[in-house]
């Protein structure tokens, strides 16, 4: 079971059913990926109670649809998966969008934006895109 993309489903999934919320198994790499996804302005927040996160999803004001709100994420896309690991040096790290979007990379110092892995000059496993 692939825990990554069964919980980037699941937030993409709850933003195209317009909820408000989601909750997704507990795990530590689950938790940090949704840590990142609340800094980087892609979801409200997030809590880990028991053995499961609770996932806050965030819109944003849009005129051009009937509702009034458009998702913050719009699409994820994963990269590496259980089958086909794809790892990457800090000067070969991916953009997504040119600079629109986010990799989120599992690096030694922990998981990170493609933006802090250069900073950082740090590569590792580049986990999927969100934009």
């Amino acid at each position: 079971m692939d825990k990554v993309g069964d919980l980037l489903i699941r937030i993409k999934n709850a933003y195209m059913a317009s909820r408000k919320e989601t909750v997704a198994p507990y795990s530590k790499l689950s938790l940090a990926i949704c840590q990142l996804l609340v800094k980087e302005g892609y979801l409200e927040k997030c809590e880990a109670k028991e053995r499961q996160i609770k996932i806050f999803l965030k819109y944003e004001n849009d005129k051009t649809k009937t509702t009034g709100k458009a998702p913050a994420l719009t699409d994820v896309k994963r990269v590496s998966k259980p089958g086909r690991r794809v790892y990457q040096g800090n000067k070969l790290l991916p953009r997504v969008y040119n600079g629109l979007g986010i990799a989120i990379i599992s690096t030694p110092k922990g998981v990170m934006s493609d933006k802090q892995a250069r900073k950082e000059k740090v590569g590792g496993e580049v986990m999927a895109f969100v934009w």
